[in-house]
């Protein structure tokens, strides 16, 4: 169960008890930890302002002492939250009329039906917050519905598979692990069983996929997080190096308020500059999105990084001295 499911049970079950509702009843409705009750029960006190009162030897209860009944607030996901199930309910609606879509109808069902819930059985205005693709790229839906199909059901895929970079074809056996929406667009983690070891793919190269009858080759999670998650972006593995960029006090602004990596540290220097440090292991999607600032970043180092901007830069200033 969910956080936002478990908040508005606990609150239900809050509301219809006269008596104090002992720790180990919520465990049972609520389907989770001991711990996991403690910190809703403080979420709702602390940060909903709920009238909770109680321990856990005697259970908790609502105090109406004062004659009033309380509410959940009208809102009150996090932003993050609020983000999570708008972008969800909205890739559903643009994934069209098709298989997928009646495939997932039951998913877009739920996430409206959380909404509703959150909104106090208020119909959500969704069509008030848009959350607007940018740069996606175009999907062959049959190859989808088969990568999708191996991820969930553990099986296999077989498919041929054109790299952006090299355009080079090739057919691979993989066992998938994840699909990973990233950035507006698919990518299919998983372990490659001719080179043995994890890789990434974009979805959007992906053709003739096709379901093998054996079953996928399962790889730890902890494997998968220091392998796929540790780095910068969608283009990880093992972290290499750490990078520092410093940008501009115009830049600085916006770069202070912006989530580049987990494990980021960030300063600002006594200048107005704002110093960001990410770790990674290939460079190109992290001088992609350095570039994204022009003459208000620059790369201090490692060196190496350092002098593959300063080549990008030179190419692409060569295209305008013609």
């Amino acid at each position: 169960m969910e956080r936002i499911e478990r908040i508005n049970s606990l609150h239900r079950i809050l509301s219809a008890s006269r008596y104090p509702v002992t720790v180990q009843r919520l465990q049972e409705e609520l389907q989770c930890s001991r711990a996991t009750v403690y910190r809703d029960l403080a979420y709702l006190r602390d940060y909903l302002m709920a009238p909770v009162v109680g321990n856990g030897e005697a259970g908790f209860r609502y105090d109406h002492s004062d004659g009033t009944r309380f509410e959940l607030p009208g809102l009150w996901l996090s932003s993050e939250e609020l983000y999570s199930l708008l972008a969800a309910q909205q890739l559903l609606v643009r994934s069209g009329g098709g298989v997928l879509s009646n495939a997932l109808a039951p998913l877009q069902q739920r996430i409206e039906k959380l909404l509703g819930e959150h909104a106090g059985g208020r119909r959500v205005p969704v069509e008030r917050i848009r959350v607007i693709p940018h740069r996606r790229r175009r999907l062959d839906e049959a190859s989808f519905r088969n990568v999708a199909t191996a991820v969930l059901d553990r099986r296999r895929l077989s498919f041929d598979y054109r790299a952006r970079s090299t355009d080079e074809k090739t057919r691979r056996t993989v066992s998938p692990q994840r699909l990973t929406h990233y950035r507006e667009n698919w990518y299919l983690d998983c372990w490659d069983h001719e080179r043995e070891a994890l890789r990434s793919f974009s979805v959007d190269r992906i053709v003739n996929a096709k379901v093998q009858d054996e079953a996928a080759r399962d790889v730890p999670d902890e494997e998968l997080d220091r392998q796929l998650s540790s780095s910068y972006g969608i283009f990880s593995g093992a972290p290499k190096g750490w990078a520092t960029i410093v940008f501009s006090p115009k830049s600085a602004r916006w770069v202070a308020d912006e989530h580049w990596h987990s494990q980021q540290q960030g300063r600002f220097l006594p200048d107005g500059r704002f110093e960001l440090k990410v770790p990674y292991s290939t460079a190109r999607e992290l001088l992609m999105d350095v570039m994204h600032y022009g003459a208000d970043a620059e790369i201090i180092e490692p060196a190496a990084l350092r002098e593959q901007a300063r080549t990008h830069l030179q190419l692409a200033l060569s295209n305008y001295e013609r």
